[in-house]
This record gives C-alpha cells, sequence and structure tokens, in this order.
C-alpha cells in the first residue's frame, strides 16, 4: 500500500456493444446502454446512456445517437471516451470529491480481439484517469462472475452471448484453451426481427421496438413449455405509408432467429470439436454454462442441449456475471495476474 493510495479508486468495467456496467467497492454502480446523442452542430454530447437511448430513433437532422461500440469493439474512438468518462462521472462515490482521483481499472474484452483493438481500449481508459488498466477476456470473466474455480485442472465451457458478440471458451488452469468468437448475438437477433417484420407483415419498425419484441416474446424454439402471450407491435406499412399495427407471437420470432441460432450452434460444436479429449470428458460432466443478455432468449439452453447432447446452465443474473467476473478479478488482482489479457 503506498501513501498515494487513498487517491486511488478501483473500478471494473464490463464496456459491452449494448450496455456498459461498472462496478465499484463490489457493488455494480452504472448499468446503462451505451449510446451517446451527440449534437452536430456543435459536436458536444448531449447525453449518453437511458437518455440517449430514450433518443435512438426520434431525432431531427441535428442530434445523431451514435453506439460507439460495434462487435464489441470500439468503432468510435472519441465517442466511446467521452461515454467512459461521463459514465464514471456517474458513480455515487466519485461524485462528491473535490479532486478527479486517478483509477485502477479492470476491463473486459471480447476473445477475439487484435492487439490494435486492445490498444484502442487501453488508451481510452487512459485518457480518462486510468493509471493502472488490466484488460480481462470476456468469458474468462463470465466463467468467474458464475462461479467457477477457473484455477482448477478442469474443463468448463462458457458461451456468453452478448450484443455484438458471441464468445464460446473451454477454460483450464486459468487460461482459455480453444475459443472462438463470433459476430452473431443480441444486435444480429434485433436486426432479423426487423427485416422479418419488413418481409412478412409489410412493417416497418425500429431497432428499440425490434429489442422490445426480443425480450418480450423473443424464443429460440417454437415448443415453449410456458409461450409467452402475442404482442401488438406498431410501425410504419411498407405498402401505404400509414402507421398500423399488428399482432405477432412467439413462434414467429423463432422463425426470424432460427438462421442466427443455428450459426451460434455450429460455433459452439466447431469449438467441442477443438477441445482435448481429457477437457472434453469433464465437459461432458459439468455441461456448458450460458451468461450474457443473449442468454435470456426463451428455449435457447434447451435448443443448445439437444444440440450437443450436453446439460446446459443459464447463469443467475446472466446480464450481470461478466461485469461481477471482472469485479471479482479487481479485488483479487494477485490471485488472478495470470488470467489478465496482458499487462502494458
Amino acid at each position: 500500500m503506498g501513501f498515494f493510495d487513498f487517491l486511488t479508486e478501483d473500478i471494473a468495467i464490463d464496456l459491452g456493444t449494448a450496455n456498459t456496467l461498472i462496478v465499484h467497492n463490489g457493488k455494480v454502480v452504472v448499468d446503462s446502454p451505451s449510446i451517446v446523442a451527440r449534437d452536430r452542430i456543435s459536436g458536444k454530447i448531449i447525453a449518453v446512456g437511458k437518455e440517449a437511448a430514450m433518443m435512438q430513433g426520434k431525432t431531427h437532422e441535428n442530434i445523431k445517437t451514435i453506439r460507439p461500440l460495434k462487435d464489441g469493439v470500439i468503432a468510435d474512438f472519441d465517442a466511446s471516451e467521452k461515454m467512459i468518462s461521463m459514465f464514471i462521472k456517474e458513480i455515487p462515490a466519485l461524485k462528491n470529491k473535490w479532486f478527479t482521483p486517478s483509477l485502477r481499472m479492470v476491463i473486459c474484452i471480447p476473445s477475439g480481439i487484435t492487439e490494435v483493438e486492445m490498444r484502442a481500449v487501453k488508451d481510452s481508459a487512459e485518457r480518462v484517469n486510468g493509471k493502472e488498466v488490466y484488460l480481462i477476456h470476456e468469458p474468462m470473466a463470465a466463467a468467474i462472475g458464475i462461479g467457477v474455480d477457473i484455477m482448477q485442472p478442469k474443463g468448463n465451457m462458457i458461451v456468453d452471448i452478448g450484443g455484438g458478440t458471441t464468445e464460446i471458451a473451454v477454460i483450464a488452469l486459468g487460461g482459455i484453451v480453444c475459443d472462438k468468437s463470433v459476430k452473431i448475438a443480441g444486435d444480429v437477433f434485433t436486426n432479423d426481427i426487423v427485416y422479418y417484420m419488413r418481409t412478412q407483415h409489410n412493417l416497418y419498425v425500429g431497432e428499440r421496438t425490434a429489442e422490445k419484441i426480443k425480450i418480450q416474446i423473443g424464443a429460440a424454439t417454437e415448443d415453449l413449455e410456458v409461450p409467452p402471450e402475442d404482442m401488438s407491435v406498431q410501425g410504419r406499412d411498407l405498402l401505404t405509408g400509414k402507421p398500423k399495427e399488428v399482432k405477432i407471437g412467439y413462434k414467429e420470432i423463432a422463425k426470424a432467429l432460427d438462421k442466427s441460432i443455428l450459426r451460434v450452434e455450429d460455433a459452439v460444436m466447431e469449438t467441442l470439436s477443438q477441445t482435448p479429449p481429457e477437457l472434453a470428458a469433464d465437459i461432458y460432466n459439468t455441461g456448458i454454462y450460458l451468461a450474457g443478455g443473449g442468454s435470456m432468449l426463451r428455449g435457447l439452453d434447451k435448443r443448445l442441449s439437444q444440440k450437443t447432447d450436453l446439460p446446459v446452465y443459464i447463469a443467475e443474473d446472466p446480464l450481470r456475471a461478466v461485469v461481477r467476473g471482472t469485479g471479482i478479478c479487481l479485488k483479487n488482482l494477485d490471485k488472478y495476474k495470470s488470467v489478465l489479457a496482458n499487462k502494458y
């Protein structure tokens, strides 16, 4: 403990394509959509998070909503930096400090990320006063968050379905043995729903409405034990141009998402086929763990279980599994030093 340690705050960030979560003192203090609203004329950021998400699809020409992260990596460097900095300012414990403390951060990144993309995350963090910045791969953070003992010589398979990427990894001895990162995840599911509504119902719906449909009646399979009720969807009729409403059921959404889910299944099968035999034996006994928002899609666990013939478990509070793991890693940095992606 150095003399100036009281000037340093520890935060763990799950910088996601859809949502950004921040853990401080063991508690999730920020949970907001990763979206920024910018004034086109002055270039100033008007709103971030929930406030900006409400503006999405409803802006006039002087306001533009941006999602700074695409497919799990930073696409708009400037906007992402401003967004991280504004989220950090929202942390209750840091709000009333009269000076800005330097930060020790652990940030999670997709496993398929390149060195350049890693550097971009690192630079963004350093610009917002990050003194020590550590990076951890998402599946690893998810495994820690679920409660798997990753240091054991035992194989565990994690499937983390986020907004931009689906991360599949087999973990043993505190390292990733084989992994696959596919850009099929929550955002692609949302786009599938937009496309389905256009082609099947001649109804043009926005991203926010499609997201709502996915959450309320989204399903990965047509034979659900507890089916959700049908939902009324409003949008613009592509033939007449008038606003209209249609009623849709979960079976239609299962059809719409089928192709994308097939690709996730294939990626899981491919990872299993690359797994060393001893670890495959462990996975046969422990099953597959699902984390991330996409794992909440109804019937997805059942469908993956049928495909792989393995038991599939969904993490409790899957949306926060990754950030929980990042927080645990931050608390026990010495124990998890070897797990971190790399320290520059």
